[in-house]
């Protein structure tokens, strides 16, 4: 039976890194091909563009310090001492928080557009992003300064390192469940207050919350068991520590390209005849069409288009769409939903 030492984790964490790096290379090109084609007709998200750009160049910086770190070990000294830490290594695992603080930056920004720029709702995961990684620098700077060839953190840094991961890891689950909760309340409040016209606004909500749930899970498992190994101090953490950095670029990735080749849902329900109020109420959220689609003629009483993108919508909103907001007026008390 073959022990994981650190030498043999560093090396399989390498080699993992490499294949999701290759992953993420090619999903980031896909992400910035749909979005500049998209551009024209539909503006550029100038926010999720930059920061994207920002975490792949990190994310390449790290599997490139990495992949120097491989080349010049075993050739100069040998499989032995692999996961030793070197300069080469302190930017690498500087890196690593690096791009797990710009990938929860992207979860931030999101929860901030669709809570309508309110930057209370995002102070407490901000400023637990932000001292995880203040955490994270001062774990390298004492690790550097007591003991620099250390393949590991010293037991006595365990409880800061702990913290630098496990800070991260609740700014992922307080933004997501902001952003869950936000629309989800927004659906099921738009359709209590049509008196149950727009069911399916709850099923189009569900679909927007799948989106973001279901890319976010990746994140999520990355942080999780990258925190469980740390705390063990085991070896493994060698290999989810380096490949979880590719994951922090590919999973908020994933949302962009999702959301560019057009996830829609479609539902409409149907008054039956002699019903009061519109005779058909429509929930559409369809990335794929024009803002001349979008457009519709105000033909029906009641109800008022325009079309919007995150920027200028004014309730809610998910980032890299436009978004056609139907206000419906009941009783005189108007409400806005986002289709």
């Amino acid at each position: 039976m073959v022990l994981l030492s650190n030498d043999l984790a560093a090396l399989i964490g390498f080699a993992s890194e490499a294949v999701l790096w290759g992953a993420y290379a090619i999903i980031f090109t896909t992400s910035l091909i749909l979005l500049l084609r998209r551009a024209p007709t539909r503006g550029l998200n100038a926010p999720i563009l930059t920061l994207g750009c920002a975490l792949f160049v990190s994310c390449t910086a790290h599997f490139g310090l990495e992949f120097y770190h491989f080349v010049t070990t075993l050739r100069d000294t040998g499989f032995e001492g692999f996961a030793n830490e070197t300069k080469p290594l302190v930017g690498a695992d500087i890196l690593i928080s690096l791009s797990d603080l710009l990938g929860d930056f992207v979860l931030l920004y999101r929860c901030w557009i669709v809570w309508g720029r309110n930057y209370w709702v995002v102070l407490l995961p901000f400023l637990t992003a932000v001292a995880g990684f203040s955490c994270i620098m001062e774990v390298v700077h004492l690790v550097v300064t007591l003991d620099p060839t250390s393949p590991v953190a010293p037991a006595a840094l365990i409880p800061l390192g702990l913290a630098g991961y496990a800070l991260p890891l609740a700014t992922n689950v307080l933004a997501t469940a902001l952003i869950v909760a936000r629309l989800w309340h927004t659906a099921r409040a738009a359709e209590e207050r049509c008196r149950g016209r727009l069911a399916g606004t709850v099923r189009a909500a569900q679909h927007a919350v799948a989106i973001i749930v279901e890319s976010g899970l990746l994140y999520l498992a990355a942080q999780l068991i990258l925190v469980a190994l740390f705390a063990l101090g085991h070896p493994a953490q060698a290999i989810v520590a380096v490949a979880a950095v590719q994951i922090y670029g590919i999973a908020p990735t994933l949302i962009v390209i999702r959301v560019a080749l057009g996830i829609s849902s479609e539902c409409s329900t149907r008054d039956p005849p002699g019903a009061a109020g519109p005779a058909v109420a429509q929930v559409a959220w369809d990335m794929e069409v024009s803002r001349a689609q979008l457009t519709r003629p105000d033909l029906l009483p009641g109800v008022r288009s325009f079309a919007g993108t995150e920027e200028s919508a004014p309730t809610l909103r998910m980032d890299t769409e436009y978004l056609e907001m139907k206000t419906l007026d009941f009783e005189h008390d108007g409400f806005a939903i986002a289709v």
